[in-house]
């Protein structure tokens, strides 16, 4: 027993260095590509006022790495990865916490929750937008020709990115980890090899000289800092991944390679501009040897693509969540993986992104005028996560309050100052991310409140089940064989595709199940999927419980009845589903533009059959014309 103890110690410590490695090619690619324009565009604005370089470059690497130990080292990887929901993170994860912990659901919480949500979708459109351009832009450092060819071969890249999603990342993921980790080496030797350009640059790591520039120049260290921001919009990554691989390997990973890697290179790229001024243009670029550029090139693209990758399949698992919180319509969800649980793909959020790339990239044309609308979303995201942070640390008492309520209040303080920085680039291109954030913010909220409007409308409208069941059981319609499988989404209430089969058909099937799914506030149910129990007239009422990561299955969870007494084939059984029509209504509590929305969005709403995985061929769809 004692010599199987330290073998089990020793599978776990292999595990969690695996994991550490794979998370590489998924967690860090967005912030690795930082230092392709981070440096760059913190410099221009000190640049364009005539400024001392020196000075400058001092004070911007110093906020650089702060940056990183501040916002992403305390925040996300010492403190936010301990707010989880049975290991998994992310905003909405965050909002679902709160909520139970303050025993309320909606309100500010809901309202930070819709918000951060709607600003990843933005971030998710700038982000590949942004990281490809930087890298391919590479191709005008070694020859000036290549410029006119940035913006095509950019389009190109993206747009197969996006045409490949619904084949999944399995096929190519092992690639990711070691394409990324190279990238990391790579960034961490360049930046050593010229750290020795000027050694002064380690003055950078005293906090004052970045400190001096808000002091000394508070509008220009604005402009400053709006770049700056650049070099950590990576960190909601850390925690949204957290699911997928666990706290310990993000933590590892983060500390040996990619926190050094980062600091080194920044490091190295301040020394370089001191001694180089004129590489202040594309510092990482210029800092490779002549040799090295072309493949220097080749590796930031495809590491670029990379973290886009991870960007867009961080989108769809926010829209798989913000479905099931009911914050977003229905959409059909493929499972890319039938191994990995978290590998989907949503063809209407997958196309809304690539739309959303292809405007960006051809109004901004470069990634130095793309980075006045990078930043902003991000920001507020990440915003939105401190504030909950706050509440979050005060309620569960995971750290000990005088430590994490201070620290998030001085982290939120920093964010905030970026908040204003970023607020600067609005007129500038900034008005893109809030454009686009204010859109998906609109859309969450009217389906909300439409489809409070429609539940209201139905709970006066509709009859309660256990009486009409009663009522029958005393007059019994004729029955035929087969089992009736009806969805219900409020178990108090008959469903309307019941009362539609009774006044046309007139009949009623041998065995009836009346289902409901509920969506719990864990990432995957862990008690029990079903209870069922038998009532009036023989029929089942059955509950079905999935988590808010999970895709609801009903053939699935009628076969777990089994257990219970039900036996019904879900193949064999014919499901009996209410299609409503919705109609605009001038007596609606909604005006008519907002009506007009929820239509909109109801009718892009995928059926039912897709999104509960019920046979196609075992429907019968029962419609109903419905105002809100």
């Amino acid at each position: 027993m004692n010599q199987s103890a330290p073998a089990s110690d020793e599978q776990t410590r292999q595990t969690r260095l695996k994991l550490a490695f794979a998370t590489l090619g998924v967690v860090y690619g967005d912030i690795g590509t930082s230092p392709l324009y981070a440096m760059r565009e913190a410099l221009h604005p000190v640049v364009a006022a005539g400024g001392d370089l020196r000075m400058a470059v001092l004070g911007v690497v110093s906020l650089l790495i702060w940056a990183l130990l501040i916002v992403v080292t305390l925040k996300y990887v010492i403190m936010l990865m301990r707010a989880d929901n049975q290991g998994e993170g992310g905003i909405l994860s965050l909002v679902v916490l709160v909520e139970t912990l303050l025993k309320k659901k909606g309100g500010l919480v809901l309202a930070l929750g819709i918000i951060g949500a709607a600003f990843f979708f933005g971030d998710a459109m700038i982000t590949p937008a942004m990281s490809v351009l930087s890298a391919v832009e590479g191709l005008s450092v070694i020859n000036k020709g290549f410029e006119p060819v940035v913006v095509p071969l950019t389009l190109a890249i993206l747009i197969t990115l996006f045409v490949f999603q619904y084949k999944g990342t399995a096929g190519v993921a092992s690639l990711f980890a070691p394409v990324t980790m190279v990238w990391f080496i790579t960034l961490g030797v360049m930046g050593f090899i010229h750290i020795f350009d000027d050694l002064q640059i380690f003055l950078a790591l005293n906090p004052w000289y970045g400190f001096r520039i808000l002091v000394e120049q508070p509008g220009l260290a604005l402009l400053v800092f709006g770049g700056v921001f650049l070099a950590v919009t990576g960190g909601e990554a850390l925690y949204a991944d957290m699911g997928h691989f666990g706290r310990g390997p993000i933590r590892i990973a983060w500390a040996s390679l990619v926190l050094p890697s980062l600091v080194i290179n920044y490091l190295g790229q301040g020394a370089f501009v001191i001694s180089h001024p004129e590489a202040v243009e594309n510092p990482l670029f210029l800092m490779a040897p002549g040799w090295g550029l072309i493949p220097i090139v080749i590796l930031a693209t495809m590491v670029t693509v990379i973290a886009s990758q991870a960007v867009i399949t961080g989108a769809f698992s926010i829209a798989q969540q913000a479905m099931s919180l009911g914050l977003l319509p229905r959409m059909n969800i493929t499972h890319t993986n039938e191994e990995e649980q978290g590998q989907i793909y949503v063809g209407q959020v997958n196309w809304l992104i690539l739309f959303g790339v292809i405007l960006l990239v051809l109004v901004f044309q470069s990634s130095s005028n793309l980075a006045s609308a990078y930043g902003v979303a991000v920001n507020t995201s990440m915003i939105v996560d401190s504030i909950l942070g706050i509440i979050f640390f005060w309620k569960a008492r995971t750290l000990p309050r005088w430590f994490a309520i201070p620290a998030l209040i001085v982290i939120l303080a920093i964010e905030t100052v970026f908040g204003v920085a970023n607020a600067l680039k609005i007129l500038h291109g900034g008005y893109m991310p809030v454009l686009m954030g204010s859109t998906i913010i609109l859309l969450m909220v009217t389906w909300l409140r439409g489809r409070a409007l429609l539940a209201r409308k139905l709970e006066k409208e509709s009859i309660e089940l256990e009486g009409l069941l009663q009522s029958l059981e005393r007059r019994s319609p004729t029955r035929v064989a087969g089992a009736a499988v009806f969805m219900q989404t409020d178990i108090r209430y008959a469903p309307s595709a019941l009362m539609h089969n009774l006044k046309h058909n007139r009949v009623l099937h041998d065995i009836l199940v009346f289902i409901s799914v509920e969506t719990t506030d864990e990432p995957r149910h862990e008690g029990d999927r079903v209870t069922a129990r038998q009532t009036s007239l023989g029929a089942w009422i059955v509950e079905a419980r999935f988590g808010y990561m999970e895709q609801p299955d009903v053939p699935a969870a009628l076969r777990a009845c089994r257990d219970l007494g039900l036996e019904v084939d879900p193949r064999h059984a014919s499901y009996f589903l209410g299609r409503r029509v919705i109609r605009l209504s001038p007596r609606s509590a909604m005006p008519f533009w907002q009506q007009r929305i929820f239509i909109m969005l109801a009718n892009q709403s995928s059926r039912a059959i897709e999104f509960f995985r019920i046979p196609p061929d075992r429907v019968v769809e029962l419609g109903l014309q419905m105002s809100v």
